[in-house]
């Protein structure tokens, strides 16, 4: 079976894997050479589309590699998206690799928070794709990754919180049409503490999201990093229609990561896949 495009992937260009050199592509380039090498179509390079100092964190809820972008009010910040550079550096890699499909992305965070403000940073109509991702939210000090919350709260109070503002991030905001990685808060659960997370006590809070997607006519990303057969479940359950495949892959190791295990759980669940790597796929109605 042919592979799903992967449809979140970063490399040097997003500000979390450390930034670029003045001429880099070193990155992007070992992660287009490696999509050749295990036979994966496609790939959208769907850089971090953040706005800088819009987030508290302590040096602790951050990558060694990424304690210097906290400054001296506690607040994560780092130049923004070069989208100039990042785009030219896509349209080379076009040319080194050009029967791979390479494709254009932003993976956008807080879309219903930062609203017009990234306009100036890129042109989202120009672009092939666009992820709407919710990596923080407000407790009452300002927003903050559920890691960093969960040190100041209880983490199921964190985890309703994160849910409950899924369908608000789709309500606002319609510059996208991916939700990735709905199980952020999952995967930064504190397991040291309180064991493997358990979705039965939240389970209605994740349906009244994926309603939410779903209703929007949205497609929701099965994330790769983890695979939970509760999710691509409850979202079919909740009307949900289309999905794609990310492995959110910030090294080129990672690229297409668990895709033969989830491709296999999302066809149980009645999704298949469209005539194109680059499709949707979409859930069988029969």
């Amino acid at each position: 079976m042919t592979l799903p495009a992967d449809s979140h992937v970063h490399s040097e260009w997003s500000w979390d894997t450390g930034g670029p050199a003045s001429d880099a592509v070193g990155r992007m380039r070992a992660t287009c050479a490696r999509a050749v090498a295990i036979g994966l179509p496609a790939l959208f390079f769907t850089e971090h589309l953040d706005l800088p100092d819009t987030w508290r964190a302590e040096p602790q809820d951050l990558m060694p590699h990424q304690r210097d972008f906290i400054n001296d009010a506690g607040r994560v910040d780092f130049a923004p998206l070069d989208a100039a550079g990042y785009l030219d550096a896509v349209d080379r890699m076009r040319h080194e690799f050009p029967d791979l499909r390479i494709r254009t992305g932003v993976e956008l965070g807080q879309p219903h928070v930062v609203g017009e403000q990234v306009a100036r940073i890129v042109d989202l109509g120009s672009l092939d794709r666009v992820l709407g991702s919710l990596h923080t939210v407000d407790l009452g000090e300002g927003r903050a990754e559920p890691n960093t919350l969960n040190r100041e709260h209880d983490p199921a109070v964190v985890m309703s919180a994160y849910l409950a503002e899924v369908p608000v991030m789709v309500q606002v905001s319609g510059v996208f049409e991916v939700v990735t990685h709905l199980d952020y808060a999952v995967r930064l659960w504190p397991t040291d503490d309180l064991g493997p997370f358990d979705p039965r006590p939240f389970e209605e809070e994740f349906r009244v999201a994926l309603r939410a997607v779903a209703e929007s006519g949205r497609a929701l990303e099965m994330n790769t990093r983890r695979l939970w057969p509760w999710l691509p479940q409850w979202w079919a359950e909740e009307g949900g229609a289309v999905v794609t495949f990310g492995s959110d892959a910030h090294t080129p190791d990672a690229l297409a990561g668990n895709f033969p295990e989830a491709t296999a759980m999302l066809e149980h669940f009645g999704f298949r896949p469209g005539s194109d790597p680059e499709d949707f796929w979409v859930r069988s109605r029969g």
